[in-house]
């Protein structure tokens, strides 16, 4: 079974081809990071009009890559949300016509669920149940995966997604969007105890996260910098920070799997390609840890293939007008 996907939830355009689970035959990924770090974030509109430019070309090289026909395949997966609408009309809408034009069925995908596959594509012993971490630039949440297509949500940020508390971060020392990997770049030779950054939450019984008020620690610490008009030591800044952040991350998933009794957890969104978050996940000794390849933590079309064509063998999407959903969040 070939499966083509496609995702354009924000600003990355992304098509894959799978044969059948998870043989992967061709990936394509087109990345607009440089296009919006000049404007410190991503430009919705903007993005949307990149989607345009980039998707059929991406399309037309999967299928020269993998010497078929769109009429070879035989579904379509798609990234209906959530995400930006301008940048989800685009992907969606193209799989429409694409499916109309090759007559190949098609099916909507939530971009979570997409995430939560993602581990999955290099991980053919990782079988539910287990619990899936989704921690990006918006979303950080906790999942129990009791079977594909059963999950149960168990617990989620209040405020901050991780990812998005990083970019804020990065801003407000100065440094380029996207904030996640210049900050782990810098931490790596900063000291990470050289700040006492509190770790949000760490003490309660709920399996929930809080970013912001960490993010607002940092800022009144470089404040404090600013008003003695002594050097910011950014690094050391980046460490400590960084290490709240995981410390945080990790002690909930310790929660979720003590409280479920579940020995896999899975860990996928961009922050997981973050160095200090993978070292600690895969050395702890309370779950087995499983990550994506690093081209794999951010958003990607193999993923959404992936993920469609489960969920087209469980029989869920047919006959269902696939619409783009910018506020689309349950699984």
């Amino acid at each position: 079974m070939l499966t083509l996907g496609i995702e354009t939830s924000c600003d990355d355009t992304g098509v894959a081809i799978i044969r059948d689970e998870r043989e992967v035959l061709c990936e394509f990924l087109s990345s607009q990071i440089k296009d919006h770090s000049k404007f410190g974030g991503v430009i919705p509109e903007f993005a949307a009009r990149k989607h345009l430019e980039n998707l059929l070309p991406l399309v037309d090289a999967a299928l020269r890559e993998c010497k078929i026909t769109g009429r070879d395949l035989d579904l379509i997966a798609v990234t209906r949300g959530p995400g930006l609408m301008g940048s989800l009309i685009v992907g969606v809408q193209t799989a429409k016509a694409l499916s109309q034009v090759w007559n190949v069925p098609l099916i909507g995908v939530n971009h979570l669920e997409g995430h939560l596959f993602a581990p999955l594509v290099d991980a053919e012993d990782l079988k539910p149940p287990f619990l899936s971490l989704i921690v990006s630039g918006g979303h950080t949440e906790i999942i129990d995966v009791e079977d594909f297509g059963k999950y149960k949500l168990l617990g989620e940020t209040r405020d901050d997604a991780a990812g998005e508390a990083y970019d804020k971060a990065a801003k407000i020392l100065g440094l380029p969007y996207p904030g996640g990997p210049e900050i782990d770049k810098l931490a790596k030779t900063g000291n990470s105890h050289a700040f006492d950054f509190p770790v949000p939450l760490k003490n309660t019984q709920k399996v929930e996260f809080s970013f912001s008020g960490l993010k607002t620690a940092l800022l009144w610490q470089v404040k404090k910098f600013q008003e003695a008009g002594e050097k910011i030591p950014v690094n050391d800044l980046c460490a400590s920070f960084q290490r709240a952040v995981v410390e945080a991350l990790t002690i909930k998933i310790i929660l979720a799997a003590r409280n479920t009794g579940r020995v896999n957890v899975s860990i996928s969104g961009g922050v997981s390609a973050n160095s200090t978050l993978r070292e600690t996940l895969s050395r702890n000794k309370h779950f087995k840890a499983w990550l994506p390849k690093l081209n794999r933590c951010t958003d990607n079309a193999v993923m959404i293939a992936m993920a469609g064509h489960n969920a087209w063998l469980r029989g869920e999407g047919r006959n269902q007008e696939v619409e783009a959903n910018p506020s689309l969040h349950e699984l």
